[in-house]
């Protein structure tokens, strides 16, 4: 790449995902509200959020004289037509264990990248998670654990968790916080518009 990358992210997950797939980048968080505006879909809320969190940290960078690209990205768990993000304490973290013990969800990752004012590549990834029938000791000593708190749907498929979730159907990097194959497709098109843009100016 020959533009500057950028996550607008503080999750340890996205920033491992991203190191595993070979990206060199920076990392600078975000100061986005993850609020839900009403009568908003799963898709639209991820990719909303995620093109505002690029966004946001790109205008930090302007104007600029060497080209930057800024990813962002939101995950959210969609289960009986509620839309989960991250629970707001233990008992709503049990609150959304109970909701998808014994059932399949989806979980929806907006991806957007953004290369210039007014300019992002957007999309969506969507993976349909099926989860074993927990107890309730098993989700209260889950929860007691911590690992729940900062996960969208209060769980996280790479850790403890991993043990309830017999199949899934899509992306299991989507299900972990960042699809990989999808983030790759979109900085290669952010790329290649940046590169022509960049032609048609020296003409």
């Amino acid at each position: 790449m020959n533009s500057t990358l950028i996550l607008a992210s503080a999750s340890p997950r996205r920033r491992e995902l991203l190191t595993q797939a070979g990206y060199r980048f920076e990392v600078q968080p975000y100061s986005t509200p993850e609020s839900r505006q009403p009568g908003e879909d799963a898709i639209r809320f991820a990719t909303r959020l995620a093109r505002e969190k690029a966004e946001e940290v790109f205008a930090r960078h302007q104007p600029s004289t060497a080209p930057v690209m800024v990813l962002g990205a939101d995950t959210v768990v969609v289960c009986d037509g509620e839309v989960m993000g991250k629970p707001a304490d233990g008992a709503d973290a049990t609150r959304m264990l109970l909701l998808l013990s014994g059932r399949t969800h989806q979980v929806v990752t907006g991806v957007a990248v953004v290369w210039d004012l007014g300019s992002a590549e957007v999309a969506a990834e969507l993976t349909q998670v099926t989860m074993s029938t927990l107890s309730p000791q098993e989700i209260a000593d889950y929860v007691a654990s911590g690992e729940p708190m900062d996960k969208a749907g209060a769980y996280a498929i790479q850790g403890y968790a991993g043990r309830w979730i017999p199949r899934i159907h899509g992306c299991y990097f989507n299900v972990v916080g960042l699809p990989l194959a999808l983030v790759t497709s979109l900085l290669e098109g952010a790329e290649l518009r940046t590169q022509a843009n960049s032609i048609r100016q020296k003409i």
